[in-house]
């Protein structure tokens, strides 16, 4: 089992709560971006820099991720081919991207855009906050308890 992490756009509270995770259960932890990050210490932590381009992270976690690893991301499309493979992936918000749900939540995602690019709606996500901080921690806890015990989070 690895952790891989979305790392362009992952909020540093996401990122914290993973390293204390990764360590505490002692699971390898990768982080995946296209710019460079800040170093993080530890022998289960890996960083690793893909080149610029629209999802060349996404394409690289997508292809490396194997069914029993856990996917950090907020990137709905990623989601739904690590779900379409067999993968779990988790919400930096704390939700589990479902197969029965991850058809809705890409089209979701799309219409949200196409209204954003015609004008007609404004912003993108509420800012990440506390309770968003404790819904995600409380969300990996329970994954990586099932994931350690051989059981698929539903």
């Amino acid at each position: 089992m690895k952790i891989w992490i979305d790392a362009d756009a992952c909020p540093r509270a996401v990122k914290d709560i993973l390293f204390r995770a990764s360590a505490r259960l002692q699971v390898p932890l990768c982080l995946v971006a296209n710019k460079s990050l800040a170093k993080h210490a530890g022998p289960l932590v890996e960083t690793i820099v893909v080149e610029e381009g629209f999802d060349v992270a996404d394409d690289y976690i997508a292809f490396h991720a194997a069914p029993t690893d856990l996917v950090i991301t907020a990137d709905v499309p990623l989601a739904a081919r690590i779900v379409a493979k067999g993968g779990i992936a988790l919400d930096p918000r704390g939700e589990l991207y479902m197969e029965e749900t991850i058809g809705d939540r890409l089209a979701m995602r799309d219409l949200l855009s196409e209204l954003r690019d015609g004008g007609m709606l404004q912003g993108g996500p509420a800012p990440f906050g506390l309770p968003d901080r404790n819904r995600f921690a409380s969300a990996l806890d329970r994954v990586l308890t099932l994931i350690m015990r051989g059981q698929r989070p539903s």
